[in-house]
């Protein structure tokens, strides 16, 4: 597979997973018909990335909807700390390896919904399941494109997966807080 065809690959992916993700999300009522956007947490994407790289790839081999579930859970957060005091976080130097730090990254899963988000009982259980649900979807899209593990084309593909768990949380973050996207009625 040559460059051109690999980006052509990872870029239809990713678009499938939005699609599926988004789609998913509103049939569990945790997205609205109109998804929310936030520019600010979007942009810190390639410095949460870059950060999570090397345990989240690690961690692939072993716990793949872990490695694909965590980056949800830390859009989440991102839009938490976006509506809590974005002016402090986003000035934030190591986010993702602080949250990381709290608990380590086995428990990373606890440290955002109990100790970020405040969720506790069944509410922190209904939320990570949640999230363990659409993180084993993408696993299932990643698995079904046949992608030659180690390839180019298989590494797009896996940072296009987390970039859309990451928005996807975010998003769902957004929702719960009560930023609910509906068009503006003229008078």
């Amino acid at each position: 597979m040559d460059n051109n065809e690999a980006k052509k690959l990872v870029s239809e992916f990713e678009e499938k997973v939005h699609k599926d993700l988004i789609a998913f999300l509103q049939k569990k009522e945790a997205l609205d018909p109109h998804v929310p956007e936030c520019p600010d947490v979007e942009e810190k994407w390639g410095e949460i990335a870059r950060a999570y790289m090397p345990d989240g790839a690690r961690e692939f081999k072993d716990y793949p909807v872990v490695s694909l579930g965590w980056m949800m859970l830390i859009g989440m957060a991102m839009a938490f700390y976006w509506d809590k005091d974005w002016e402090k976080y986003s000035k934030e130097k190591n986010i993702y390896e602080n949250l990381r730090d709290k608990r380590g990254y086995d428990n990373m899963d606890e440290t955002v919904v109990e100790d970020v988000l405040g969720y506790s009982g069944e509410a922190a259980e209904k939320i990570s399941e949640l999230v363990a649900e659409c993180a084993s979807r993408v696993y299932g899209l990643l698995n079904h494109e046949h992608i030659e593990p180690g390839t180019e084309a298989a590494l797009g593909c896996y940072i296009a997966a987390l970039n859309q768990l990451y928005l996807a949380g975010m998003a769902m973050e957004l929702n719960a807080l009560g930023y609910h996207m509906t068009p503006l009625q003229a008078n």
